[in-house]
């Protein structure tokens, strides 16, 4: 410290050892009267003149102090006082067991448990979150209840000249209206009516002014789920090839836990105009997953036919053909409506297409990641889960409006993923700003999270005769099949398989089975011997790749020892051969059941194909449980 010295510290500059070589003598000659004497048995007395007007830095001391420690281990003249080093030695072992003890109480002592405290972080950050979206809700709320007053104005008014002109001024309703007059309900200034106004949906969608059920979906399965911490959206439109709706929507709920089903809303939008095609895919969803319809997790929409411009007027841009022009301009307008219709249910809205796979636990892994960067107040616009395309686009809720006025606006001019770019561009981005400094600029509003929570399966796009085999290199591999352990059997058919993929190494879980075009009386025939009793069996047709690539119209059979016996049980006449139909496939290519050990040791399984089929046929699960 500036000025001081202790007395210790003086005595201990009395050192047995050259502590003050030539250079600080040098150094500080002139700054600190410094005598070196060396004393008769060979060691060095060094003394400083604490005298001197020289203030001392607490630098120049820790620096002396530890260059003296270093010249006690090396200077020669110490060596005759270690005692041929064995003091010396004693010196290292104690520090190395000090050293030791301490490595030790840090490496035992828990490190202080901070996970609580970041909870609380994040739960703070997340009612602000909620507190910015409750407060923009209340203020499109004002804004209804101004318009409602506006038309109450205009209609009592109406009222009173009716009653004016043809009533009595006595009556009940003239009283009424009188109160209404002196309460100001007939005033401008309750109307809240003003000279300016913002454009409304219906500036960029004229079509929509004569149609007031062009804000209203034209079909709706929902429970009115809202107030949730995540809002998942994903449009799925007509496909010419196949379709993968029920493998993504299987797979974001694979990936759920029950926590995060609780706080979240999934809306299936179904962005076509075809009441036929709206009520064969609505099914398809209520066959497969009814009990989330009921709880109120997932809903289905559908926009009504008004919403949509005359698609054959628009104009053609960026020198793309009519059809391309059309495809991506309603692709910007289903985004549009359906995030207008998602921006009031919850406090985040990702966007998601029909054909993608997930990650487990992505939900919380966004929620928070989104929390952290709110917690730390960094003003973020969208934060991308996945590389490709709109897939995995979160936004906050209340800041959807800006997207969508920027998406009806050049719904025609671009496609809905330029527009973000450019919407975030117009946001940063000077005129005269170069693109590296732009895109710095761009990427705090942008956020990219590694590694990717989502994966594009498809291949054929729902643009006609569009192929893209788009994959995001982030994401990892793709569970192509599920392995299981099946009895020792014997199989025999006559599908061809496709490379390696053989039904023998689907059965002992090595890969998956991916047969060739099956025909009507094909079969796959799995032999026991000795026959062995079976618990229940599951077979799952199609993958994530390829979902359409299933079997349909075939069913499951077994030859039982006792045929009779096994007849009784299941209720079912055995046919020529001797086998008894247990099961068959469903409309999304699954097939599984019970069989228990009643029925007695089994000897053969088969699968019997009905139909011809013209696509190539994939076994991905192949599971026979045999009784414990």
């Amino acid at each position: 410290m500036p000025g001081l010295i202790s007395g210790a510290a003086e005595r201990y500059v009395e050192a047995t050892s050259d502590m003050i070589p030539e250079y600080y003598t040098d150094k500080y000659q002139s700054e600190y009267h410094v005598d070196k004497q060396r004393l008769t048995n060979g060691s060095v007395r060094c003394s400083i003149d604490r005298g001197s007007d020289v203030k001392w830095t607490r630098a120049w001391f820790l620096h002396f102090f530890l260059y003296s420690c270093s010249c006690c281990l090396s200077d020669p003249l110490t060596e005759p006082r270690m005692g041929n080093g064995k003091l010396k030695r004693l010196f290292v072992l104690g520090l190395g067991i000090t050293t030791l003890i301490l490595g030790s109480i840090l490496v035992w002592y828990p490190s202080p448990d901070l996970s609580a405290e970041q909870e609380i972080v994040h739960k703070i950050a997340e009612l602000s979150e909620k507190l910015h979206h409750a407060n923009t809700l209340n203020d499109q709320r004002k804004t209804d209840l101004q318009a409602i007053s506006k038309q109450f104005t205009s209609l009592i008014k109406l009222v009173k000249d009716h009653q004016d002109q043809y009533e009595d001024n006595n009556s009940p309703l003239n009283k009424k209206l009188a109160e209404y007059t002196k309460q100001g309900y007939l005033s401008g200034n309750f109307s809240q009516s003003y000279d300016l106004s913002l454009p409304s949906v219906s500036a960029f969608l004229p079509n929509t002014v004569n149609f007031p059920n062009s804000f209203n979906p034209a079909f709706k399965i929902s429970r009115n789920r809202a107030q949730v911490s995540m809002v998942i959206g994903i449009p799925t439109v007509k496909r010419q090839y196949q379709s993968y709706l029920v493998t993504t929507l299987q797979s974001v709920l694979d990936n759920m836990n029950q926590d995060e089903m609780d706080d979240s809303l999934i809306i299936i939008f179904i962005a076509e105009t075809d009441p036929d095609y709206v009520y064969q895919i609505s099914s398809d969803i209520q066959k497969q997953f009814q009990k989330h319809l009921e709880s109120g997790l997932m809903e289905v929409i559908s926009p009504p036919l008004e919403f949509y411009p005359d698609m054959t007027s628009l104009k053609k841009t960026l020198g793309d053909d009519m059809e391309r022009v059309t495809w991506r301009s309603k692709q910007s307008l289903d985004f549009s409506f359906l995030m207008m219709y998602a921006k009031s249910r919850g406090t985040f809205y990702v966007q998601l297409e029909d054909d993608v796979l997930t990650k487990k636990g992505f939900v919380s892994i966004m929620k928070h990641f989104a929390l952290e960067k709110i917690a730390d107040k960094q003003a973020w616009f969208v934060i991308d889960f996945c590389q490709l395309g709109f897939i995995g686009k979160m936004f906050k809720s209340v800041e959807l409006p800006w997207l969508v006025q920027f998406f009806l606006m050049f719904y025609n001019d671009k496609p809905v993923d330029w527009l973000l770019e450019n919407l975030i561009q117009t946001k940063v981005c000077k005129l005269d700003q170069d693109n590296k400094k732009c895109k710095k600029e761009k990427e705090k509003l942008w956020i990219h999270y590694k590694p990717s929570l989502f994966q594009h399966i498809g291949t054929h796009s729902s643009l006609k005769g569009k192929v893209q085999k788009l994959k995001d290199r982030q994401f990892g591999r793709v569970q192509l099949f599920v392995p299981h352990k099946n009895p020792t059997a014997s199989i025999e058919s006559p599908i061809k398989h496709y490379k390696h993929y053989s039904v023998a190494r689907a059965y002992q879980g090595d890969t998956f089975f991916w047969g060739l075009v099956p025909q009507a009386g094909d079969a796959i025939t799995i032999s026991f011997e000795p026959p062995v009793p079976l618990a229940s069996y599951r077979f799952v047709s199609g993958n994530a790749e390829h979902p359409s690539d299933r079997f349909f119209n075939t069913t499951c059979e077994i030859l039982p020892e006792d045929t009779q016996k096994a007849a009784s049980i299941t209720k079912q006449p055995p046919l020529k051969d001797g086998f008894l139909i247990v099961g068959g496939f469903d409309h999304f290519g699954i097939a599984e059941g019970t069989l228990g050990p009643e029925i007695g040791p089994i000897k053969k399984f088969r699968l019997s194909i009905h139909a011809s089929s013209e696509n190539w046929a994939i076994l991905s699960e192949l599971f026979l449980k045999k009784v414990s």
